[in-house]
Order: structure tokens, then C-alpha cells, then sequence
């Protein structure tokens, strides 16, 4: 059935030159519910929102906002998409994290709220936060880390690595959408190996997935996201083991590393921490209360 009955006539068309935005709304939200998304309304409205290219907090409460037979025919087709288990966030093209707005593409894993306790961590670390800190982002991706630590360190700067050439353009769009391209550079590497030492913080987000639990991810994860950028070999652990021994020669003295987990991964990052000879480890929470990232130091 399509996503649009109840707006659209017998024939496919629009009944009249305009229809009640709110109707349109009520009508897909039903349909997205009924085929188990989690979130129907909201969806529903930010994919109206992008149809119409309107804010779609604007469609709260405003009974009387028309669209017009371009404006539901551009949304027909994001709504079959969403239907088919697209992400908002890959419709649309974008995705907010940390109060700021990135850019996507296929080659980039969607930034995850769960990745905000990163930068949480880090900026509860930060003593000084007008310091003039050198930041390395490890697997940096859309670049959500290093965008969003360098708009809260504002005297940082600050090195993202990829190893996929396209996720690195995208990065650097988002660096200059967000008016923080002056103070950060990226390389395409595999991990650290190309660079030298002495930052004083390292952030990693590395694929962390097991393959053995491909099964469970929802269509959004598993369809969508680049499969590089998600698993982390048969236990999850497979990219970990690549970077944890290199992660104190990038380091200075007296500096930080902080690295997302996974659900269950805390016990085993922690030991090939301090294999690597970090002596002091905690971990942090996510607002689910799931443990999130671990910080080490020498």
C-alpha cells in the first residue's frame, strides 16, 4: 500500500492544488508506525520538512501549513525510501551531532548520539579548555569528533586520519561548513602510522561491531553504513588490537587517549590498554548507561 494513501485520489493524483500539511503528516506517520519504525512522527516531519525544505519543528501546532502537489510528490519518494529502511539522516544528507550539523555519504559511518560521551569525556579531562592542546582523531570519518572538540577547545588544533580518501573530503566539508578548517589537517593513513608523536589528546572510534552479531543490527545499520567502518572483525576487537600498541608513541607525556567500546567490550579494551603500558584507565557511561569509552593514560 502506498505510503501516501489517503492524500493521493484513486488515480495517483492530488485531489487538490494543496492538502493540509498536518493530514499529510497524520496519514504517513500511520504508515511508517505499521512498518515498525520507531520514531514515525518525528520522521514524518523531517522528511516533509525536507520536501518542503522548511524547518519541521515549523509543522507543530500549525493546523492551517499546506503542501502543494510538487510538495507531496517530492515527499512520496523520501517516504518510499524510508520504508525501505533508509536513515532519516542518509535521505536527507545530513546529520546533527554535538548541536552541529554534518554532511554524509555512503563511504562515512552516520555520527551516533552514543559517540557525544567521546567529547564528553574529553572535555571533562580538560583542565584548561583556552590551552593551545594538539587533538588526533583516529578513524575520524563524517569528522564529528574533531569538529565538534575543536568548537569546544577554542585555542586547539587538531589532525583527523582516514584511511578512505572520499570519508576525508567529507570531513574536510564539514570542517569549513562548521568554520573550523584553519585549525585542523587531515591525513589519509591507516591509523597513526604516518604521523609523528606528541599530542596531547588521542580520540578513537574504530569499527567495533562483531560480525557474529550482524544479525542483530537493524536494517538502518547494517544496509546503510559502510561495513568498514562498523565491523571490527569476528569479536569486534580486531581494529583495537591494530591500534592500542601504537597509541604511546603518538602520545606526549602526560597526555590522554580516549576510546569509544562497544556493549560488553570494556573488560578486553582495557586489558590491551594496559598491555600497552597505561597505567591509569576509567570508563564513562552513555546516557543509557552503557559503558562508552575508556580513558588512559601513561
Amino acid at each position: 500500500m502506498d505510503a501516501t494513501a489517503g492524500f493521493l485520489d484513486d488515480s495517483g493524483r492530488v485531489p487538490d492544488l494543496t492538502t493540509r500539511a498536518v493530514d499529510v503528516l497524520r496519514n504517513v506517520a500511520a504508515r511508517l508506525a505499521e512498518a515498525g519504525i520507531d520514531t514515525p512522527r518525528l520522521d514524518a516531519r523531517c522528511l516533509l520538512g525536507h520536501a518542503m525544505d522548511r524547518d519541521p519543528a515549523s509543522f507543530a501546532g500549525r493546523g492551517k501549513d499546506v503542501v502543494t502537489h510538487d510538495d507531496v510528490r517530492r515527499f512520496q519518494r523520501l517516504v518510499s525510501r524510508r520504508l525501505n529502511r533508509e536513515p532519516v539522516s542518509r535521505i536527507v544528507g545530513e546529520r546533527e551531532f554535538w548541536s552541529l550539523t554534518f554532511e554524509l555519504a555512503d563511504s562515512v559511518l552516520d555520527p551516533r548520539p552514543d559517540s557525544e560521551a567521546l567529547v564528553e569525556a574529553v572535555l571533562s579531562a580538560v583542565r584548561d579548555r583556552e590551552a593551545p592542546i594538539r587533538l588526533l582523531d583516529l578513524g575520524t570519518g563524517s569528522g564529528c569528533l574533531i569538529t565538534a572538540l575543536l568548537s569546544e577547545l577554542q585555542a586547539a588544533t587538531g589532525i583527523g586520519v582516514d584511511i578512505e580518501p572520499v570519508a576525508l573530503r567529507v570531513a574536510w566539508r564539514n570542517l569549513i561548513r562548521n568554520g573550523l578548517h584553519q585549525r585542523a589537517r587531515l591525513v589519509c593513513a591507516n591509523w597513526g602510522s604516518a604521523l609523528r608523536g606528541g599530542f596531547d589528546i588521542v580520540v578513537v572510534n574504530p569499527p567495533y561491531v562483531a560480525v557474529r552479531d550482524m544479525d542483530d543490527l537493524a536494517p538502518e545499520v547494517v544496509n546503510y553504513d559502510p561495513h568498514r567502518a562498523l565491523f571490527g572483525g569476528h569479536d569486534g576487537l580486531e581494529a583495537y588490537r591494530e591500534v592500542v600498541p601504537g597509541l604511546p608513541r603518538l602520545l606526549c607525556s602526560t597526555g590522554l587517549a580516549v576510546l569509544e567500546i562497544g556493549r560488553g567490550q570494556e573488560r578486553n579494551v582495557r586489558s590491551l590498554l594496559r598491555g600497552a603500558g597505561f597505567a591509569a584507565i576509567e570508563s564513562r557511561c552513555d546516557l543509557a548507561g552503557v559503558e562508552r569509552c575508556l580513558l588512559a593514560r601513561m
